[in-house]
């Protein structure tokens, strides 16, 4: 599991600047949902009998986030985050073509996933987020593990 990084989010361009055609088509192709670490995961929760939401929209701050991975009974929200997409501190390395684009774009994205973060955790949802390199039965026991607790939570009487 991991924090959103803390880079600081300098102005983007107006455009991003496509250093190729071919880079620019490679990055066309990029997938928004549906990606091999989520299909993992997704697989590994199903293989610990897990059913769940895909590419589900909760409300938040005004406006709909879409959580890759949700059980809304027990308002539990997990994000497969990419390496690259959202600077990985392990594995992202900054472009040499277009830095400062780069490094604007992955600093908004981080600070876009704080924001969805606090939001959701604040609306009584808890957000789990995983990088995409986490091997997929980590992050499904994880996963198991905070669906329990936040079961455990919804049983226990309230003491006030």
């Amino acid at each position: 599991m991991h924090t959103p990084g803390t880079m600081s989010a300098p102005s983007l361009p107006a455009t991003p600047p496509a250093s190729d055609a071919a880079t620019r088509r490679a990055m066309q192709g990029n997938r928004s949902t549906g990606t091999t670490p989520e299909i993992a995961l997704r697989r590994a929760l199903h293989r610990r009998g897990l059913r769940f939401r895909k590419d589900y929209k909760i409300a938040s701050g005004g406006r709909g986030v879409r959580a890759d991975v949700v059980f809304p009974r027990q308002r539990v929200a997990v994000f497969v985050d990419g390496c690259y997409w959202h600077g990985c501190p392990q594995h992202f390395r900054m472009p040499t073509r277009n830095a400062d684009y780069w490094a604007a774009k992955i600093a908004r994205n981080q600070a876009r996933d704080r924001r969805v973060s606090d939001e959701l955790g604040a609306a009584g949802w808890r957000v789990l987020r995983v990088w995409e390199h986490e091997p997929p039965d980590d992050a499904a026991a994880l996963v198991a593990a905070s669906l329990h607790q936040a079961v455990s939570r919804a049983a226990s009487p309230s003491v006030h």
